[in-house]
């Protein structure tokens, strides 16, 4: 009798817990993978949160590509030089439209990566090849791009302006009237094939040299150091592979307002390589490496910190 009263009381004491794990395991397989949105948000999020940081590099960088006199000074010299000129916060002119700009662009660019991996056949390790991975991120930087090309246009007309912090809003105004719509869209061409070269680029390297990361040292695929190390190295590459697209979109979307002196992409890179020599193409390396080492580390390791706690495996 003793015995029969233990088993049915330890019985009775297991059933709430086994409800719990009943109900636990139901809303796991209810709740599912956050949904694109959701990807997108995190993406966004991840992105405004470095370009805060990381503002006053591409301020500095944009500089030296579009003057000579910058050139020479280098990276410290034009910080002084925009410092002293403008005060520190010359040296976020343009920030607001930064936001705007990672919030659609790089929100799509990093939040459609997987998906379109999906849609390129990358569904297993066997046929997840780097060409797969490249095309993927190449198609969700082209996407990103369209939409992200008026805040694009504003941002470097912002960055290049000299004397006082110009609106976003005047500075919209103005495009807008002298040149219309197609005003923001002006450098679109070579900013699609730019976008495509650094987001395949940055994401296939990134997911390439995550794999070489983890079967060489053992690591987890999902560890910050791993990230980083995978982040680092992908920074570097596409400074190597997007300088001279960045190059040309930085002067077409500064050419004057009452004048033309690059009709498309290709003439751009014509008149550069015949007027300045080939080499200008890569003209600012550093400061642009200086701008993509930290900015593609923070993104990846922000959004994939998000990623792991929506429940999401590492990219």
């Amino acid at each position: 009798f003793i015995s029969l009263f233990q088993s049915h009381l330890l019985a009775s004491t297991n059933q709430p817990t086994n409800i719990m794990q009943i109900n636990n395991n139901a809303m796991l397989a209810t709740s599912g993978a956050p949904n694109l949105l959701q990807q997108l948000s995190m993406a966004g999020g991840a992105a405004v949160i470095t370009v805060s940081f990381i503002h006053p590099i591409d301020v500095i960088k944009t500089r030296i590509q579009i003057s000579a006199e910058y050139g020479k000074l280098g990276m410290s010299g034009t910080a002084k030089k925009i410092i002293s000129g403008e005060g520190v916060l010359g040296l976020w002119k343009g920030v607001n439209a930064a936001w705007l700009r990672e919030a659609s662009y790089t929100s799509l660019r990093l939040g459609l990566y997987e998906p379109c991996k999906i849609a390129f056949g990358c569904t297993t390790p066997e046929n997840t090849t780097f060409i797969k991975k490249f095309s993927a991120g190449s198609a969700a930087g082209a996407l990103g791009s369209l939409a992200g090309n008026p805040f694009d246009v504003l941002k470097t007309k912002m960055m290049t302006t000299e004397g006082a912090v110009p609106s976003l809003v005047g500075t919209a105004k103005d495009l807008f009237k002298n040149q219309g719509i197609g005003g923001f869209y002006r450098g679109i061409d070579s900013n699609v094939a730019r976008a495509m070269v650094l987001n395949g680029t940055k994401m296939a390297c990134y997911d390439q040299m995550k794999g070489m990361v983890v079967e060489a040292t053992g690591w987890q695929r999902s560890s910050l150091i791993t990230t980083f190390f995978s982040a680092v190295s992908a920074g570097f590459f596409m400074t190597c592979t997007v300088s001279p697209f960045d190059m040309v979109r930085t002067r077409l979307m500064n050419q004057p307002a009452d004048a033309k002196i690059y009709n498309n992409a290709v003439d751009c890179m014509i008149k550069i390589a015949t007027q300045e020599g080939p080499l200008t193409f890569w003209r600012g390396f550093l400061p642009i490496w200086s701008r993509f080492a930290p900015t593609t580390t923070l993104q990846l390791v922000i959004f994939e910190q998000l990623r792991g706690m929506m429940g999401m495996k590492a990219l």
